[in-house]
């Protein structure tokens, strides 16, 4: 895999269609977190991209995933920090990315309705009776004066 593409079935997300960039970040480091920019962002406008059909893009739209990922602009973005060192990072937001896309272009796997099985109905019929006459027997006595 080339770095800084993500591969997704076939698919290949060009360089230039990421955009980096990178900011002082956070967390362990010492001083280097005062000097060095090792906190990575990468924005994808995957609406522009060229590299995904209409289909993959419907997907990524309507995907619950994604909406917490998109920024003010509609374009995914994707934060990393863990690292001390900028190209770490970097590969890691591009890892992130990568394995977004992948999780939401997947084409869902069709549910094969089941029959209920003639034991599960009696189960449930039996226990409806049972709840019924648990319910019937706390009821008050009517007298018959009524």
């Amino acid at each position: 895999m080339k770095q800084g593409t993500p591969h997704l079935r076939g698919i290949v997300i060009p360089e230039s269609e990421l955009q980096l960039s990178f900011a002082r970040s956070g967390g362990p480091g010492g001083q280097n977190v005062n000097k060095v920019e090792t906190k990575v962002t990468i924005t994808f406008d995957y609406m522009a991209s060229h590299a995904l059909s209409w289909e993959q893009k419907g997907r990524i739209a309507r995907h619950v995933r994604v909406q917490s990922c998109l920024n003010a602009d509609g374009m995914i973005a994707i934060t990393s920090q863990r690292h001390r060192s900028q190209l770490l990072n970097r590969e890691d937001a591009i890892e992130k990315l990568h394995e977004l896309l992948h999780e939401v272009t997947r084409p869902r796997k069709r549910r094969i309705p089941t029959k209920k099985t003639k034991s599960s109905e009696r189960k449930r019929v039996d226990n409806k009776r049972s709840r019924s006459t648990t319910k019937t027997k706390r009821q008050k006595v009517r007298s018959d004066e009524d």
